[in-house]
C-alpha cells in the first residue's frame, strides 16, 4: 500500500508546486513583481501607525488602495497585532489577478471619536481583503474598514489631542479617555 502512495503523493506534489509556480508566473506576466500579500501587511502596518488618523500622514496609504476617498469614522479599532497569511495556499484565489487574502486582528476595543470613548472588546477578528490588480499593480479594492489603531500610538494621538483642546470639558474628556487606554492590558 505504501508504494501504491508513493507515486500519488509525488505526483501531487508536483501539481501543487505547478499550480505555485503558475499563479507567480501569471502574475510576472502581468506585470505584478510584489506578493499581493506584501501589499496587505504594508497597508496594515500603515494603519496600524496611525495614517487614517490624520489627512496628512492618509495619503500614504494612496499606493495600496484603490479608492481615493475615505468616509469620516466616527470609531476606531484599537488592536493589539494583526497577521496576513501570507502563503497562496490561505488565499482564496479567483483568477489571476484577483485574490481575496485573510487578515487577522487581535482587537482590544474601540474608541469612539464623538464623545472620547472607550468600548474595551477583547476579541479576534478576521476580515477577507479582496485585491486586484489594478493599472499593474496590486491594490486592496475592499473591504473599506475603520482604522485599526495600534494601542500606544492610540494613547498618542489622545495625548496630542489633549494637548491641542483648548475646551476644559473636552481636555477632561481626553484625559480620562487616556487614562482608561493606559490602563488596558
Amino acid at each position: 500500500m505504501a508504494a501504491a502512495l508513493s507515486p500519488l503523493m509525488v505526483t501531487l506534489s508536483l501539481f501543487a508546486m505547478l499550480l505555485g509556480a503558475q499563479a507567480g508566473a501569471a502574475w510576472a506576466q502581468a506585470g505584478l513583481s510584489h506578493s499581493p500579500a506584501e501589499i496587505v501587511k504594508k497597508y496594515f502596518e500603515l494603519d496600524q501607525k496611525g495614517a487614517k488618523l490624520d489627512s496628512m500622514s492618509y495619503e500614504a496609504l494612496a499606493p495600496y488602495r484603490s479608492w481615493d476617498t475615505e468616509p469620516v469614522w466616527g470609531r476606531v479599532v484599537i488592536i493589539r497585532a494583526f497577521s496576513v497569511a501570507e502563503h497562496h495556499r490561505e488565499w482564496e484565489i479567483v483568477n489571476q489577478l484577483e485574490v481575496v487574502i485573510p487578515v487577522t486582528f487581535q482587537v482590544i476595543g474601540s474608541v469612539y471619536l464623538e464623545t472620547a470613548g472607550f468600548l474595551p472588546d477583547p476579541s479576534v477578528e478576521e476580515i477577507h481583503v479582496r485585491v486586484k490588480a489594478v493599472r499593474n499593480r496590486w491594490r486592496i479594492v475592499e473591504p473599506v474598514l475603520p482604522p485599526h489603531v495600534g494601542h500606544k500610538r492610540m494613547i498618542n494621538f489622545v495625548r496630542e489631542a489633549w494637548v491641542k483642546e483648548t475646551e476644559p470639558a473636552k481636555r477632561e474628556s481626553l484625559a480620562a479617555l487616556q487614562d482608561e487606554l493606559r490602563r488596558v492590558k
